[in-house]
């Protein structure tokens, strides 16, 4: 196959827009959201830049935009995945042409052509070129979790209190940030709902384990948050136990979403503490911290995640490499499996 004018395999989407009804954020089946197909390769406009994807990743994000949750409608017929990795084989007009042979980290989040595919589409400045002591399956994994990690602990470095809380803890994207933490003398509290996942955390950066799904959780909880005082919840979760812990916290909390794991009714027990505590809830998303912040800032929080990834700091902790073609049958499953990131390998 040519890298222009040829087909490619790919996995693409077979509804538009955005879903009526809310339906959770497991991926029961592939066959409702996407099905495999042989279309042509696309070209790059002038701006952007073509990739022969070498690894792409499978983040919450992408489940959630299969199934029209995500805050971006789908596009009935063409690949989804949000980032990956792989070469630049051609480059728009506009586009810098350097990075044409360049390896890179890419996001597809404003291209619309995403990385379950041979090729993908990405704007040229969503691409991150990789020094070589990044492997493809960080450099894969670069953009989502990382750069969220970085973002999200500048703003608990910025409230000032050490302690901090997060839901959904076992999440790549947490162990990320722990170790960021505990690095600057920082103390997240994790939570969880296995007590398994317990030691793992602590050695991943967590002061406090608790398990959300244990009896007497709230009253643990409540006392730790006497002890520590945390002003921040970074919460992935939503639902009921993200309202029990928001109003467990003590004055000024910040409640920052960023995350619907949970399908479920999201309710504020005590609307009250909004006025009389100065409570604020607040969202969170990687697309509008990289359009928001100074370009400075980002290219930071690009360079500290590749020499985390290159000195072996932070590493990205592996669940399963699905091939393309049996990503149908596979990625369910293998998503289903905790603690660790799913990739699909064209």
């Amino acid at each position: 196959m040519s890298e222009t004018g040829g087909t490619m395999h790919a996995l693409v989407l077979t509804n538009g827009g955005f879903a009526r009804e809310p339906s959770g954020s497991t991926l029961e089946a592939m066959e409702p959201y996407v099905e495999p197909a042989e279309l042509p390769v696309p070209e790059a406009g002038p701006s952007q830049v073509l990739i022969r994807v070498a690894l792409a990743a499978v983040n919450p994000a992408d489940v959630m935009f299969l199934k029209g949750l995500y805050g971006q409608p789908r596009v009935k017929g063409r690949p989804p995945g949000f980032e990956g990795v792989g070469e630049v084989v051609a480059a728009g007009a506009e586009a810098p042409q350097g990075l044409v042979g360049k390896r890179v980290a890419f996001a597809t989040g404003l291209s619309g052509w995403g990385a379950w595919a041979e090729y993908a589409v990405a704007e040229a400045a969503a691409c991150i070129p990789l020094v070589d002591t990044v492997g493809d399956v960080d450099g894969a994994a670069l953009i989502v979790n990382p750069l969220t990690a970085l973002a999200m602990f500048d703003i608990v470095r910025e409230e000032g209190e050490k302690a901090f809380v997060l839901t959904a803890a076992a999440s790549q994207l947490c162990k990320l940030m722990m170790g960021v933490a505990r690095e600057a003398g920082f103390r997240p509290i994790a939570l969880v709902r296995r007590d398994d996942q317990a030691e793992l955390l602590r050695e991943a950066g967590a002061a406090h384990v608790l398990n959300a799904a244990a009896d007497g959780f709230a009253d643990d909880f409540a006392a730790l948050c006497r002890e520590e005082r945390p002003r921040v919840l970074l919460d992935a979760v939503t639902g009921p136990l993200a309202s029990q812990v928001f109003h467990l916290m003590p004055k000024r909390a910040r409640w920052i979403i960023y995350g619907r794991l949970d399908a479920a009714q999201t309710t504020i027990p005590e609307p009250g503490q909004m006025i009389f505590m100065h409570k604020r809830i607040e969202g969170f998303w990687l697309t509008e911290w990289m359009r928001s912040v100074p370009q400075e800032r980002r290219a930071r929080a690009v360079m500290e995640a590749q020499t985390r990834f290159s000195d072996g700091r932070w590493h990205t902790d592996v669940t399963a490499t699905v091939p393309l073609g049996e990503a149908m049958g596979r990625l369910p499953d293998e998503l289903a499996r905790p603690n660790g990131k799913v990739f699909v390998k064209p």
